[in-house]
């Protein structure tokens, strides 16, 4: 296990700052999984840290000891790449074993590693079969077994499942999670997928445009989002966020000046368009454009004057081109000024005077 700490990294290709200032410590033994959208920078600081990239300026420290100038080979830290790299003309034990060879590690110890890697991993019955006789997911777990076999510190995964189909990525996100409970080391794991992110990481580090938007455990940042983009980007369907001036029916009490209201499209409920609305929530009325029915639950889009919103639920289904209204109470409002910043000091109050927002 190794604690990792990234202190004032800065990162620029061809004159370009891809990564401005990033601070960030990576607990000892954490399963750490760092999200965002294509080009935010996640691999880049992933391939930093393993060596590959070397930053601008800033440093890195693993154990409390700076790597800067510490080649790839020699920092105690295994990476396992999406496309796997396996060699395909080398059976599963000779890639496996590859490294350990190179280190001078003793046949009979190389044998041992190599046999109690395969057994934690299952890959006993095919150590005499090359890659290409493989599935997605036996390959994934080649690839996993030769980082485990040198004992790393720190393990580094970047997008491991996204080149395997759905089901099989299900359930090697079962096996990496039992995995890192079984090694005890420290795991920082890249995707784009915030699903993903959400059901494997113990800490999640969300970033956009080389900056961290949030860090914190996965259901601390969907119910506590500090920023818009935290809370767009977490949650499917993503968090409803309508402007303040389209609700007129809305008002607030407390420190700060709302641009944004945003709202779980959980925590809303719909009525029929012909109900009186409850007074203590806003309510938001409008036609139902889709229905997307996931067995008992159904997802609504609904489209009002004040923009188009979410809502998940289990009653009963509306159908569409049907009027209803979504009633959100107040208390699950969130609040967020003109640059996206959450504003927590302030709660929601009705106002008596127009009706909710109406269907375009």
């Amino acid at each position: 296990m190794a604690r990792i700490d990234l202190i004032d990294v800065v990162k620029q290709f061809k004159g370009e700052t891809v990564i401005p200032k990033l601070n960030l410590t990576i607990r000892e033994g954490s399963f750490t999984v760092l999200v965002g959208p294509s080009g935010c920078g996640k691999t880049t600081t992933l391939r930093m840290i393993a060596g590959l990239e070397r930053q601008t300026s800033g440093d890195i420290l693993i154990d409390g000891a700076c790597v800067n100038d510490v080649e790839p080979g020699k920092r105690d830290v295994a990476m396992v790449f999406q496309n796997y790299a396996l060699y395909p003309n080398m059976t599963v034990r000779e890639n496996i074993e590859f490294g350990l060879k190179n280190r001078g590690v003793p046949r009979r110890e190389r044998e041992r590693l190599v046999r109690d890697i395969c057994e934690i991993v299952d890959l006993t019955p095919y150590l005499d079969k090359k890659p290409q006789s493989l599935s997605g997911g036996q390959r994934q777990r080649v690839a996993l077994a030769r980082a485990m076999v040198k004992h790393p510190k720190v393990f580094i995964l970047d997008e491991p499942l996204s080149n395997l189909d759905a089901k099989l990525r299900v359930h090697m996100r079962t096996e990496l999670i039992e995995l890192h409970r079984r090694l005890g080391a420290t795991f920082v794991y890249v995707t784009h997928d915030q699903t993903e992110a959400m059901s494997m990481g113990d800490r999640i580090v969300v970033m956009h445009r080389g900056e961290i938007m949030q860090a914190a455990a996965p259901m601390e940042l969907y119910d506590d989002p500090d920023n818009l983009f935290t809370a767009r980007f977490i949650g499917t369907p993503p968090m409803n966020v309508l402007p303040m001036n389209l609700l007129p029916n809305l008002g607030t009490e407390g420190e700060g000046r709302a641009e944004y209201v945003g709202f779980r499209p959980e925590h809303a409920r719909l009525l029929p368009g012909s109900a009186d609305p409850p007074s203590d929530g806003l309510a938001i009325a409008g036609s139902i454009i889709t229905r997307e029915s996931l067995g008992a639950e159904h997802v609504y889009q609904l489209r009002t004057t004040a923009g188009t919103c979410f809502v998940k639920q289990f009653l009963r289904p509306y159908a569409g081109g049907d009027f209803a209204t979504a009633v959100v109470p107040h208390d699950r409002l969130y609040f967020f000024d003109g640059e996206g910043r959450r504003l927590r000091n302030l709660r929601a109050a009705s106002r008596p005077e127009p009706a909710a927002a109406g269907v375009r």
